[in-house]
């Protein structure tokens, strides 16, 4: 079995540990929960013939109080940059917060996850904040922890990139 190390970042309450709970458990709550440091989860899944097993590290929200620690990327295979796409804030984080990773880690895979695409009528998405990241369009997934969408299909991605 292949262990690897995925990191969670982003923005404050952008959805998270709520993706994380709809991969590993197929569940959501409309509750808000607090992430405080890292909370780690894994699940196992085959690809390319391979079985690999996911760490999650979900790790808290950057705000203006809190920033990313180096010691929570160190060891990670692959990254999943979130942004809240009804809070346009959000992708100016999601730009620093990619600076820092790639400082850490340098070019690891990271893919880049658009969430709360249920929420639609709030939409702030701009395609130049998207392009400003600078990651590839296949790279990138507009995702709904509340109803599951493109939620399977982006870690999947993940574990191909991280399976070679």
């Amino acid at each position: 079995m292949i262990n690897k190390k995925i990191c969670m970042v982003g923005a404050f309450a952008v959805g998270k540990t709520s993706l994380v709970k709809q991969f590993v458990e197929s569940l959501f709550d409309e509750k808000y929960h607090t992430t405080i440091g890292v909370k780690i989860d894994k699940k196992v899944i085959e690809c390319n013939n391979k079985i690999l097993q996911m760490m999650i590290w979900d790790i808290e929200g950057v705000d203006v109080f809190t920033d990313l620690k180096a010691s929570y990327l160190r060891g990670a295979s692959g990254v999943m940059l979130v942004v809240d796409g009804t809070r346009h804030n959000t992708f100016e984080s999601a730009d620093k917060i990619k600076e820092f990773v790639v400082e850490v880690l340098g070019d690891i895979p990271m893919l880049l996850l658009i969430n709360k695409s249920d929420l639609k009528e709030d939409w702030q998405v701009v395609q130049e904040s998207v392009q400003c990241l600078g990651l590839k369009s296949e790279d990138t997934f507009l995702t709904s922890a509340k109803t599951g969408e493109n939620v399977e299909k982006c870690f999947e991605k993940m574990a191909d990139l991280l399976s070679v």
